[in-house]
C-alpha cells in the first residue's frame, strides 16, 4: 500500500482551473490540466511516492504479488484499468474506440509498418481495447452513441433545412425496418469539402433560428452552433446531430463500449477504463484523423441511453453506489468510508482515489491520509486494507 503521483496530461482542451481547484493547487495553472492518470499505462505511469518507482515496472517486477494470481492470468501480468479525472473546458475530438481483436490487429500492422509508438499518424498505442465510464464531479455535458432514429427523425423535422432534404431518405426505415446510419454517416465524412462547408452553414443557420427553444432539440441544435464556432465546417459539427447528447449531474455516469461514437463536451468527472490509449479520431481536433480506419471500428446500432444506473450498496459504506459495468478489466464503487469503515474485499489490485475532503487507508498497522485529488495504490498482496474518515472514495479493482 503506497500513495500514488498521477501524471498530469496537459491537452489544449483541458481546463486551468478543474483539476488544481479539486487538488488544493493554486488556479488557474499556466498551461490548460485534461487529465491526471493514475495507472500503469507505458504512455504516464504513476509513480508510488515513497519508493519513486514507476507502477508499471512495480507491477511487471511481480505481476502476482501485485495484481494476484487471477488477474495476473487473465489480463497477461498487467494491470488492466486506468484511473483518470478528466476535465474539460472545451470539446475533446469526436472519436470511438477499438474492440480488444481490432486493437491486437491494428497494433501489429502499425507495428510492421514501421510506425513509431508515439508517430502522429498512429492510431493503435497499444494492444487493448478501451471500455471506459465517466462519473461526473461536476455538471458534464457529452455526446455518446447514435441517438434512436426516430427522435434524430424528430430533429430534422424541427430543424427543417432544405440542404438536409437528400440525406433524410436514410434514416427512413428499410425493408429490415432499420434506417442507414451507415450510409448517412459515412456519406457525411466523405463529401467534399467545400459541399460540407455549405451544408453545416445551412444547418447552422436554421439552428440558430430553432436553438433558442428550451427543450432536448433546441440544446442539440445550441451545441451544434457552439461547436461549428470553435471548428468551422468540421465533419464533427455534422457528428453532433446524430447522437445522444447527454448532461450528468455529480455522481450521475455514462459507459462507452468499444466502436460507440463519442464527444465529452465540458465539465469535470472520473473516468475508469481498460489500460488503453487507442484513439480513432473522426473530427473536432487538429490531431491525426483517419476516417477510414473509424468507420471500421464504429458500431452503428442505435444507443437509447449511455447512462449507468448505479446500485445502492448501503451496508458496504455511507451513500456507497456500485457502478455496473459489463466488462471484467475494471469494477467501480463510489462512497464515504465514515468513522466505522470500508473493507475493501479484494483478491486483486485496488486503485482508491479521494475525490471530495479527506480519508485515511489502513492496512498492517500502516495509515496512509488521502485528500481530493490523491489516490492510493494497493496490491493484491494487501488484501485487508480498510478505508475510513468522512471525504468521498472512488474505489477500482478487477
Amino acid at each position: 500500500m503506497e500513495l500514488l503521483n498521477g501524471i498530469i496530461r496537459a491537452y489544449p482542451w483541458g481546463s486551468r482551473t478543474l483539476i488544481p481547484a479539486l487538488c488544493g493547487r493554486p488556479a488557474p495553472t499556466e498551461r490548460p490540466e485534461a487529465e491526471l492518470w493514475y495507472g500503469a499505462h507505458s504512455a504516464g505511469p504513476s509513480q508510488l511516492a515513497g519508493s519513486g518507482r514507476h507502477l508499471d515496472a512495480v507491477v511487471a517486477a511481480d505481476p502476482q504479488a501485485t495484481l494476484g494470481d487471477r488477474v495476473a492470468e487473465s489480463f497477461g501480468g498487467r494491470l488492466p484499468f486506468l484511473v483518470k479525472i478528466l476535465a474539460a473546458d472545451q470539446p475533446l475530438s469526436l472519436q470511438a474506440h477499438p474492440s480488444l481483436q481490432q486493437a491486437r490487429e491494428g497494433f501489429a500492422r502499425e507495428n510492421e509498418a514501421g510506425l513509431a509508438v508515439d508517430a502522429a499518424n498512429r492510431n493503435y498505442r497499444d494492444d487493448n481495447h478501451k471500455p471506459e465510464i465517466l462519473i461526473a464531479l461536476t455538471r458534464f455535458c457529452a455526446m455518446a452513441g447514435f441517438r434512436p432514429l426516430d427522435k434524430t427523425r424528430e430533429l430534422f423535422a424541427e430543424l427543417d433545412c432544405p440542404a438536409c432534404e437528400r440525406y433524410l431518405p436514410m434514416l427512413e426505415p428499410g425493408p429490415d425496418g432499420e434506417g442507414d446510419l451507415r450510409g448517412l454517416f459515412t456519406t457525411w465524412i466523405t463529401i467534399p469539402a467545400e459541399h460540407r462547408r455549405q451544408l453545416i452553414s445551412a444547418i447552422v443557420e436554421r439552428a440558430q433560428a430553432r436553438g433558442q427553444v428550451d427543450d432536448w432539440i433546441g440544446g442539440v441544435l445550441r451545441t451544434v452552433v457552439d461547436l461549428n464556432k470553435r471548428y468551422p465546417g468540421d465533419v464533427g459539427v455534422l457528428g453532433a446531430l446524430l447522437l445522444n447528447h447527454v448532461t450528468l449531474n455529480p455522481g450521475e455516469a455514462i459507459y462507452l463500449d468499444a466502436g460507440q461514437l463519442h464527444a465529452y463536451v465540458q465539465g469535470m468527472g472520473v473516468e475508469i477504463q481498460s489500460n488503453s490509449d487507442n484513439v480513432l479520431r473522426g473530427g473536432l481536433t487538429s490531431k491525426y484523423v483517419d476516417v477510414p480506419e473509424l468507420v471500421r471500428v464504429l458500431r452503428f446500432d442505435e444507443l437509447d441511453s449511455p447512462r449507468v444506473e448505479p446500485i445502492a450498496r448501503p451496508t458496504l459504506a455511507a451513500g456507497g453506489l456500485e457502478y455496473p459495468v459489463p466488462v471484467s478489466d475494471f469494477s467501480v464503487t463510489v462512497a464515504r468510508p465514515g468513522p466505522f469503515g470500508w473493507p475493501l474485499d479484494h483478491d486483486g489490485p485496488v486503485i482508491a482515489l479521494c475525490t471530495n475532503g479527506h480519508a485515511y487507508c489502513e492496512s498492517a498497522g500502516t495509515t496512509l491520509r488521502i485528500k481530493s485529488g490523491e489516490a492510493v495504490w494497493i496490491p493484491a498482496s494487501d488484501p485487508l486494507a480498510t478505508l475510513t474518515g468522512p471525504g468521498q472514495v472512488v474505489a477500482v479493482s478487477c
